[in-house]
């Protein structure tokens, strides 16, 4: 299938996740995502992050955490379970760098504090957890975590929390257990897919990066690729990819939507 990479003359996989930060594209969504973390990260509140699955949320979100300054901070990137608080508790002491194990959360909260405090005062540095598939968070855990958050008794807001998944995070949100958690959220951002302008732009950056100049996909292509995908990055990645190797089978140097036809064939 790699047949079509020198067909078409690319210089690296086009439609790759595994991206630097400076050929990720800024659309609108992207810039949405960074007003907010950033907002989030400087007053030391709660952010959320939500869409639909491989809407790029994640994307974002590394582009965000990649434009802070390691000399001043540093991320704690989660990626959330089904498990109790406790168990993201010690994700969170391995993330920071503590190896001691405790089954006491009054215990692991009172480390986790401890080295936060220590981070911010001794060594300048300010942390910011990224909790990444939030939604899979149990109703417990939105009902127990703001306590980690609190220092001199909500005083001085040093640790923001960025929670990033689909949309049901505001559901477990508008609980009244989890009021406390809600009451911290300072801003929240939906990711939508892409228009068909953005698409468009979208299809055109990836094949640029990857060496082509010129447009590959015709706009009927283009169409096809948006309504098979409802917008969502990832799988007009998968159809992009798909039909730029139906294309070379049929020694096309222009994809048509009916490649992008015969690529949905081979993903759900």
């Amino acid at each position: 299938m790699n047949s079509y990479r020198p067909f078409f003359g690319f210089t690296r996989e086009p439609f790759s996740t595994d991206l630097s930060l400076k050929d990720i594209m800024k659309t609108p969504e992207l810039v949405a995502v960074c007003s907010r973390f950033d907002y989030a990260v400087s007053l030391g509140g709660v952010g959320v992050i939500t869409g639909e699955i491989g809407s790029g949320k994640s994307t974002a979100v590394r582009f965000a955490q990649g434009r802070l300054h390691p000399s001043e901070f540093i991320c704690l990137h989660i990626i959330a379970t089904s498990g109790a608080i406790l168990e993201l508790y010690r994700q969170i002491a391995a993330a920071i760098g503590i190896e001691r194990v405790t089954t006491s959360k009054a215990f692991m909260t009172s480390m986790i504090r401890t080295q936060i405090i220590n981070l911010v005062s001794s060594k300048k540095i300010k942390p910011v957890i990224i909790i990444d598939e939030a939604s899979l968070l149990r109703l417990e855990v939105f009902a127990e975590l703001h306590t980690l958050l609190q220092f001199e008794q909500d005083a001085k807001p040093y640790l923001p929390l960025i929670l990033v998944g689909q949309a049901s995070i505001i559901d477990k949100l508008s609980f009244r257990t989890s009021a406390a958690m809600a009451s911290r959220v300072i801003t929240r951002c939906h990711l939508e897919g892409l228009n068909l302008q953005d698409m468009q732009l979208y299809l055109d950056h990836h094949t640029q990066i990857a060496g082509i100049k010129t447009n590959l996909f015709d706009q009927a292509a283009v169409v096809a690729i948006h309504q098979g995908s409802g917008g969502l990055l990832r799988k007009a990645n998968h159809l992009a990819r798909g039909a730029l190797i139906a294309a070379a089978k049929a020694s096309s140097q222009i994809v048509t939507a009916d490649h992008v036809r015969l690529a949905s064939t081979e993903i759900l």
